[in-house]
């Protein structure tokens, strides 16, 4: 039997023609897998039992398939699935339907090591159906061969997809997170406020300067605060990104204070001789918030 390569379309867009010519997928192999679907249509109940054995020795069949109509309804599924591949008519429908099959995948979250694993299970399953009694063993060999391709073609569709909807999920999640530890705040009329815990990677302080960026040019405010107190480990890159931060809000006519540097971190950008420029720096937000109310006119007094 041929060996294939498990390839993953690269693109959503791939037309028909351009998967089925990436899997080496003929109208030969498609008129044979038909003529074996004489055989195994309706699919065999033996299938599926064998299936779901194998699969209740799966770490995830308690997880997802603990309900029996809910594997009632998934053996329906399945025999629509096999009738459909048994078919063979690989057209946009036909695809559009395995990506389907990829987006319910990804819905519930089932691990694709599983899914991977099912679909080899069945090709392995569906291997000792004879066939038309006429077929020599090299036509044999050649149905086998041609449903292989098919199977292969089913999850990389599947695959692609499943793929594509968690890397849009994750990125999403991680926009809401980057916003969410991006808060830039207006504190008081003119004066913005962002405290900053954690670690600053290049995107996380892109995504900074966007936000601040932003919220600039919306409240024309002419002082930012940038607290820094919550930031285990300041670095170069970290220093330098801060200092771009600072350089970008002066050209919005914004002036910055970096708020929270404590004695380590001092120490730090010295030792490393890194050249804050005309950065304006103070001890504790608390400091930072009495200068910039002083520069906006406002004077904070105690009461007595």
């Amino acid at each position: 039997m041929e060996v294939h390569q498990f390839k993953i379309a690269s693109r959503q867009s791939t037309d028909v023609d351009e998967l089925r010519t990436l899997y080496r997928i003929t109208n030969e192999n498609l008129a044979r897998i038909r003529k074996f679907g004489q055989c195994t249509i309706p699919v065999p109940d033996g299938v599926i039992s064998d299936w779901y054995e194998w699969l209740e020795t799966q770490p995830e069949y308690d997880r997802f398939l603990s309900e029996p109509d809910t594997v009632t309804r998934l053996k329906g599924l399945q025999r629509k699935y096999w009738e459909d591949f048994f078919n063979a008519e690989v057209d946009e429908g036909y695809v559009e339907r395995r990506r389907k099959v990829g987006e319910a995948h990804a819905r519930i979250g089932l691990p694709l090591n599983t899914y991977l694993a099912g679909m080899n299970m069945f090709l392995i399953l569906f291997g000792p159906i004879p066939g038309p009694r006429e077929w020599s063993d090299t036509e044999r060999m050649e149905v086998q061969d041609a449903v292989g391709k098919l199977i292969h073609f089913d999850t990389a569709v599947v695959v692609e997809t499943y793929n594509r909807l968690v890397e849009e999920t994750l990125t999403a999640q991680s926009k809401s997170l980057m916003e969410m530890s991006t808060p830039v705040t207006q504190i008081w009329n003119g004066i913005l406020l962002l405290p900053i815990v954690g670690i600053i990677d290049s995107r996380r302080a892109r995504d900074i300067m966007n936000a601040t960026l932003a919220k600039i040019d919306e409240t024309q405010s002419r002082i930012f605060i940038l607290d820094i107190s919550g930031v285990g480990v300041v670095d170069t890159a970290v220093a330098n990104h801060l200092i771009k931060i600072t350089r970008a809000t002066r050209l919005m006519g914004c002036e910055s204070t970096i708020s929270g540097v404590s004695p380590s971190i001092a120490q730090t950008v010295v030792d490393l001789g890194i050249d804050v420029g005309e950065v304006k720096t103070t001890a504790t937000m608390e400091d930072a918030l009495a200068d910039a109310f002083q520069r906006v006119g406002l004077e904070i007094t105690q009461k007595r």
